[in-house]
C-alpha cells in the first residue's frame, strides 16, 4: 500500500472484541468454603478468642491436627452461606476467660466482615457468633491434653 492510499483511507484503529468492560464478561462465583476460611482466620486474629468451634470438633480437630498432613482446619468453627452478591455467616468461639465476650465478639464481628467484603467484594449480611465455651487459664487445651506416642 503507498502512502498515498495510506493518506487516504485515515488511521487503523484495531478491530473491537467482544463488547463493553471486560470485567463485566463472565462471572465469579465463590464458593462457601473460601468465605468460611477467610472468616475463621479473621475471628482467630482477635485476642480473645481462644479457639473456633465446639468442643467436639476441636477433639477432632487435635486428632487431624496429629495425622500427617492433616492440618487444621481455617473453617473449623464457621459456616457461611453464599449468594452472588451477599453472604451471611455463622461462628463457633471459645474466649479466654476473663475478657469482655461482648467485646470479643464485636471485634469478631468487625474484623471478619471487613475481611470478607475486602478480599470477596460480596456483603456481608449478617455474623452470628455463638460462644460455646470459656477457656480457663488452667485448663489443659484439647491439642495439648495427649502426649504424642512418637518420639
Amino acid at each position: 500500500m503507498s502512502e498515498s492510499q495510506q493518506q487516504a483511507e485515515g488511521p487503523r484503529t484495531p478491530a473491537k472484541r467482544g463488547g463493553g468492560d471486560p470485567a463485566t464478561r463472565g462471572r465469579t462465583t465463590i464458593a462457601d468454603g473460601v468465605v468460611e476460611k477467610i472468616a475463621g482466620l479473621a475471628a482467630r486474629d482477635v485476642i480473645g478468642v481462644h479457639a473456633m468451634g465446639s468442643g467436639l470438633a476441636r477433639t477432632l480437630g487435635a486428632v487431624r491436627d496429629r495425622v500427617p498432613g492433616g492440618g487444621r482446619s481455617a473453617t473449623q468453627g464457621v459456616k457461611a452461606e453464599v449468594g452472588e452478591v451477599q453472604t451471611a455467616l455463622d461462628l463457633e468461639i471459645v474466649v479466654d476467660y476473663g475478657v469482655a465476650i461482648a467485646d470479643v465478639a464485636r471485634s469478631v464481628r468487625e474484623n471478619v466482615i471487613s475481611a470478607v467484603e475486602r478480599m470477596t467484594g460480596l456483603e456481608v449480611v449478617e455474623v452470628n457468633i455463638a460462644v460455646s465455651d470459656v477457656k480457663l487459664p488452667d485448663e489443659a487445651d484439647e491439642e495439648e491434653g495427649a502426649e504424642p506416642r512418637l518420639q
